[in-house]
């Protein structure tokens, strides 16, 4: 018994809680940032799309050298606090109404996650057997999606109950004044800084003796090319998949294209994040027995119906949406735990924050041409995003399949 617990060490568990409280906090501003910036300006498309897209590929080039940092100096757990205080100091200046404060926010809390990303998976990574790193990562992500699922619940239930004035945001009319925001932004704050809290009982992983130690490991390793085949080719059906994968706030437009309603999508949103949550433990678990490549074709494949049907569904069957929320929750339990065990399992001696650096990295910078082609095809026809994000994820499963060597039973 003792033996089949050791996925939950004290590091899983600390930084499981702190992914909770961080999401908790996220998701309580992302519905309604765009709300927030149209209290402020009428130019809300441009203004967002200058404020993510400069964070996003800041952020995006941070995780790897935050990671090669990390596996240079050895030190996980401050790198990952440093990260996390730089995002929850920075929400404070949520209660700044103007445009500069607001790109300040979103600046640094990118920074903070480019910061803090790949020290955090790799402190998870060496907190636990090898055979079970998929069970460890699925339990921490599984965690992150309740966190999700709580903060959209409890802002639907603050709006709807206590603060009628931004029954608007919902029904996505007019606009509101900034300080009609400020209680929510006030409990986003304080779930942001018990985040923090909870990291201050992590404990990076100790050596008997430092100098063999060094001896025995690698030399951070920034040259991809030296790393393992089987990784490389990851890497690239990774970019690939990016290159599909799109914001969902794609996927919340259709639904409401499709509902008419953005109150019953926010449950089906809801819906997504507790699938998520219930069963990413499981299939990180099963990944550790059966084989990571497994669980990744068959994911990325249920995300390739997932997306078609979204480019398919007609209002007259929006009753469709309740299944393939839920199926799109089960993708992301099958591949977002698992993705990092893999990469934690084939990173190079003494280059697993790197790798998992470079694995960020190159899902950060997919994701920026990834949005823009995904506005692009939704302006010809709103069904080719969604197309586009089916072909893409398929395309990734068949290099994986036949290009990508599991050391487990493999498809």
């Amino acid at each position: 018994m003792k033996t089949k617990k050791r996925y939950l060490s004290r590091n899983v568990i600390m930084t499981s809680f702190s992914s909770f409280f961080t999401d908790m906090s996220s998701e309580m501003i992302y519905p309604i940032i765009q709300a927030f910036v149209r209290s402020m300006t009428t130019s809300v498309g441009p203004v967002l799309g200058i404020m993510e897209g400069v964070a996003e590929s800041l952020s995006s080039l941070l995780k790897v050298f935050s990671g090669y940092f990390s596996d240079k100096t050895g030190n996980r757990k401050f790198l990952t606090i440093f990260g996390y205080s730089i995002s929850s100091c920075s929400k404070i200046l949520f209660f700044i109404p103007s445009l500069f404060a607001l790109f300040f926010v979103r600046f640094f809390d990118k920074i903070g996650k480019g910061i803090r990303t790949a020290p955090r998976d790799a402190l998870i990574s060496e907190s636990v057997p090898k055979q079970f790193l998929g069970k460890a990562f699925g339990f921490q992500r599984g965690w992150d999606f309740a966190g999700s699922f709580f903060g959209t619940l409890l802002l639907y239930f603050i709006i709807s109950r206590y603060l009628p004035g931004l029954n608007n945001v919902i029904d996505g009319k007019g606009a509101v004044s900034p300080k009609e925001f400020y209680p929510i932004f006030a409990i986003v704050v304080v779930s942001a800084m018990i985040a923090v809290i909870f990291l201050l009982f992590t404990k990076d992983k100790k050596v008997k003796d430092a100098a063999v130690e060094h001896k025995a490991n690698l030399r951070p390793n920034l040259d991809i090319r030296k790393y393992d085949k089987n990784l490389r080719i990851f890497f690239l059906s990774q970019f690939i998949f990016t290159l599909g994968n799109s914001s969902n706030q794609f996927l919340l437009l259709q639904s409401t294209n499709i509902s008419g309603l953005l109150s019953t999508v926010l449950l089906m949103y809801l819906l997504f994040n507790f699938t998520t949550f219930c069963f990413s433990t499981l299939f990180g678990s099963l990944s550790d027995k059966y084989g990571r490549k497994n669980f990744l074709v068959i994911g990325y494949i249920i995300y390739a119906v997932v997306y078609t049907a979204f480019g398919f569904i007609s209002s007259s069957y929006s009753f469709l949406l309740w299944f393939f929320w839920p199926l799109y929750g089960l993708h992301y339990a099958m591949t977002d735990g698992v993705e990092k065990a893999f990469v934690s399992e084939l990173a190079p001696s003494g280059s697993k924050a790197t790798a998992l650096g470079f694995y960020s990295t190159i899902v950060g910078v997919g994701l920026l041409p990834a949005s823009v082609i995904a506005g692009l095809l939704f302006v010809v026809n709103t069904s080719f995003p969604f197309m586009f994000g089916g072909l893409m994820a398929l395309g990734s499963s068949v290099i994986i399949m036949f290009f990508v060597r599991d050391d487990k039973t493999s498809l």
